[in-house]
């Protein structure tokens, strides 16, 4: 997908306002990303100048730290920019994933950072830790401390984690085994 594409799916996703703090944030993101891809030392060396002076003044109005080192999937959507967003480097995150405010996703200080599958709702408060794996379509709780590996359609809730299957994988396996 060419960047615009990327940009004006983020702009669409996210009320379609150039004031939005967290389409202005993705969109210095997708930036900083193109200037680190450049393949052109003097060009990478400009734009990725360019990048720090927009991230620094971004980062000071909207909170919102996505290093472009970051791998974000498609049509990520961050849900409420009232607060603080904060991702580690090393992170990846698939399609279609929602973040609310005041999130932490990154390490806790030994090492490799979190992968995230597809389709994964992350709740306001919340910090996903560690070189762990978030399965797909999982929904994590609004408060939630995530230090372990959570397997896919699954809930978790609570500090320290707990994880519950999710009810729309419940009831699939009962059609699955009526039929």
């Amino acid at each position: 997908m060419r960047l615009f594409d990327v940009i004006r799916g983020d702009y669409n996703r996210h009320g379609s306002s150039l004031t939005e703090p967290a389409f202005v944030s993705l969109a210095i993101y997708r930036y900083g990303r193109w200037a680190v891809s450049l393949r052109n030392p003097v060009a990478r060396r400009v734009a990725s100048r360019f990048y720090g002076l927009l991230k620094f003044l971004i980062l000071n109005v909207t909170k919102i730290w996505i290093p472009p080192q970051v791998r974000i999937g498609e049509d990520f959507h961050i849900i409420h920019a009232e607060g603080s967003l904060s991702i580690h480097p090393e992170v990846v995150i698939g399609d279609r994933c929602g973040v609310m405010h005041n999130v932490t996703i990154g390490t806790n200080m030994r090492g490799r950072a979190p992968v995230i599958g597809n389709d994964v709702f992350i709740g306001v408060n919340s910090t996903v830790l560690g070189p762990i794996r978030i399965g797909d379509r999982v929904r994590i709780g609004a408060n939630t401390a995530v230090t372990t590996n959570v397997p896919s359609d699954s809930v978790v809730v609570g500090s320290p984690a707990k994880i519950y299957p999710s009810l729309t994988a419940t009831a699939r396996k009962r059609e699955t085994a009526d039929a």
